[in-house]
């Protein structure tokens, strides 16, 4: 599979001391190097908050040795440089190198982050000082020809140089340790005082829910550049705890990030490469598991299909010697890389634990605790819509994070006190809390022992069900749709949702209604919820088949993954009723992508063989169809080549009239006989 080198992000490190090579570059051009390195570093800004003079020094520092390469460009004294100044300009220019990029990941990072690291970070300022004041007492001054006002301001830079001391300012440590106290309480369930809490946010600069946001994404971004587990685990404390400050200093608030490279995306707004969707499921893989014929399905889809009695590979139609899955874990990394790339969230349904591995830490479990009871209080209490669109906000933000943060909000009893905004009166007169509701319950429903919370608590179901038909915007409607396909991940839920008129009604409205991203969600749905024989059957009265013919061009792959599934279960009246979709299908059987040609193939195979000699005159009247099914043959994937094999024999018993009904579907041929078939 290929894959784009733009799926893997640049990722941060501190510098060490082979962080940069020696310059190739010659006399007066490293003079250059060094000036534009020099300048570079005098135009950053002093750090804020932490580390404000040790950087505020570095960046003076340059500023003063710039002046010195100005002036060994303007007056050169030759051509070329003794070894020994040539020798101690490439160190020095290594020295900058290392600088800069000190300065750029500290200015970069998380404020937090800085704090806990603040003694190795004084001592790479101190060490690097240390290092040009090396190269500037052993640098042969006298065999260059500087003025002497330059000549001074060298020896100036060089005598501040040999000043340098490695110590942390004291306020600064008393600051960390503030933070590791309040971490300390946090683990013994202790709940920190706000004065304290506002005063170490306010000495970090963090002093709204803004910047409080902000800094919790940078702390997430440093999760992914640490390579040492107890980092990674402190870093996941700090999170929490800085998320309970931020609910309990500055309350609740709907305010959207600027649109930025920080934002975090919905997978709705972003296109998903083919290689990462499930061919079951047609979602995002988050599990992804290997079967006996080598194909990759997402666990949870897989798991579905074999305990509903299939023993068959839903893609290719062989049968499985055996239904042991393995962990694809090649492409599981590509997909959690791609997902950090486009900032949305990855992490293995019904696991507490992150890609990254991260488990939380005793201090972070505590403090999302604290941070949701907190919520889910002021959600009881709310007195006004106002209010609680904030709290609701806050709380589908919490609930979007990951497995604790989803059980914890769950076991704070949030659900029933959700419920109560639900209704149809709430989302007309405050559409933007009806969203924030539902998708709340949305990204609660990913925990499994959630699913069954939801539609056990009274009115829950009933209120999704409501913002699914009456919702008063396309995301409403749309997070409910994708609620219910979450809810029906379990086999008996799936049974029951298919039972009830107003989800079928609901769902084909908004696949026929909705704008792009809302008809996806809805087709999806539809797509899981036909796995069930029984619902089809309600599916294909609540005109799915025509719905889908409707959207066929906008969402193809969708459309005809739900046309095969419909028209295999739906007996005669749903290949009917796909009578219409023949000469459609034939268009993607011509134009489509390598999984709508498999889907559309095997469907024109089901229809033509149970839908009578009339049925396959329609597709025979397809223009160059044969030439059609010759390509698939040839280029599609091989249960595509299969079923396009089928259907020329089916086209060549119906020229010659004989019965279309007594071709032998090779579906599960092996691709051996196949090919020898085709080269007859």
């Amino acid at each position: 599979m290929a894959v784009s080198p733009r799926v893997f992000p640049p990722r941060k490190r501190w510098p060490s001391t082979g962080s940069s090579i020696s310059p190739k570059f010659a006399d007066l051009n490293l003079v250059k190097s060094l000036l534009s390195l020099s300048q570079e570093i005098s135009a950053l800004k002093p750090l804020q908050c932490l580390l404000i003079q040790k950087s505020l020094s570095t960046i003076n520092k340059s500023k003063l040795l710039a002046i010195v390469f100005e002036e060994l460009l303007r007056n050169p004294v030759s051509t070329s440089f003794s070894p020994s100044i040539l020798l101690c300009f490439e160190e020095m220019y290594i020295v900058f190198q290392r600088i800069k990029t000190l300065m750029e990941d500290c200015c970069n990072g998380s404020k937090m982050w800085l704090l806990m690291r603040i003694q190795p970070l004084a001592n790479s300022f101190h060490e690097l000082t240390l290092e040009l004041s090396t190269l500037l007492n052993i640098f042969p001054v006298n065999e260059l020809d500087l003025s002497q006002d330059v000549e001074e301001l060298f020896v100036l830079v060089r005598k501040h140089c040999s000043q340098s001391k490695t110590s942390v300012d004291p306020r600064e440590d008393s600051l960390r340790r503030d933070v590791l106290a309040l971490l300390h309480q946090i683990k013994k369930e202790i709940v920190p005082h706000h004065l304290k809490l506002k005063q170490i946010l306010d000495n970090l600069g963090l002093r709204d829910q803004s910047s409080c946001r902000e800094e919790i994404e940078c702390l997430q971004d440093e999760i992914q550049n640490q390579i040492d587990e107890k980092s990674k685990l402190d870093i996941a404390s700090l999170i929490g705890l800085l998320r309970y400050a931020k609910c309990v200093l500055f309350g609740s608030s709907t305010t959207q990030l600027e649109p930025d490279h920080r934002r975090r995306n919905s997978l709705s707004d972003i296109a998903v490469p083919a290689d990462f969707r499930c061919p079951i499921s047609l979602e995002l893989m988050r599990d992804p598991v290997v079967v006996a014929s080598g194909q990759t399905y997402d666990r949870e889809s897989i798991n579905q299909w074999i305990e509903s009695g299939h023993n068959t590979c839903p893609k290719t139609g062989q049968t499985l010697a055996h239904t042991n899955l393995i962990p694809n874990r090649a492409l599981r990394n590509l997909l959690a890389m791609w997902c950090r790339q486009q900032r949305v969230p990855f992490e293995t349904v019904g696991s507490n634990e992150k890609v990254s591995g991260v488990k939380a830490t005793k201090a972070a479990f505590e403090a999302t605790k604290m941070t949701v009871y907190f919520l889910v209080n002021k959600l009881s209490v709310s007195p006004s819509m106002e209010a609680a669109n904030a709290v609701t906000y806050e709380l589908q933000a919490l609930a979007k994070t990951d497995s604790d943060s989803r059980a914890c909000i769950a076991e704070a009893g949030a659900i029933p006190v959700l419920v109560r905004y639900l209704g149809s009166g709430v989302g007309s007169e405050h559409p933007n809390l009806q969203v924030n509701v539902v998708t709340t319950i949305l990204n609660l429903s990913i925990l499994e022992a959630n699913k069954t919370r939801i539609m056990e608590t009274d009115g829950a179901l009933n209120g999704v069900i409501d913002v699914l038909r009456f919702g008063a915007t396309w995301e409403a409607k749309g997070n409910a749709a994708a609620t219910i396909f979450s809810l029906s991940g379990v086999h008996a839920y799936r049974k029951r949702l298919g039972r009830k008129t107003r989800v079928i009604k609901g769902l084909i409205d908004l696949a026929k209604d909705g704008p792009t991203n809302s008809k996806r969600d809805a087709i999806v749905t539809i797509l899981n919820l036909a796995g069930d024989r029984e619902t089809v059957g309600r599916l294909v009265e609540g005109g799915v088949i025509e719905t889908v013919i409707g959207v066929i061009n906008v969402l193809p792959e969708e459309a005809v993954t739900i046309l095969e599934a419909v028209v295999k279960r739906g007996g005669l009246v749903a290949i009917a009723a796909a009578y219409n979709s023949i000469k459609k299908l034939g268009v993607i059987l011509r134009e489509g992508s390598d999984t709508a040609r498999e889907s559309a193939a095997a469907s024109l195979v089901t229809i033509c063989r149970k839908g009578g000699l009339e049925v396959v005159a329609e597709l025979a009247a397809v223009p160059s169809i044969e030439r059609i099914i010759w390509e698939v043959m040839g280029t599609g994937t091989m249960r595509a080549r299969r079923k396009a094999a089928v259907l020329l024999r089916i086209l060549r018993r119906w020229s010659a009239g004989l019965d279309t009904n007594d071709v032998v579907d090779i579906s599960v041929m092996s691709e051996g006989r196949l090919t020898t078939m085709l080269s007859a």
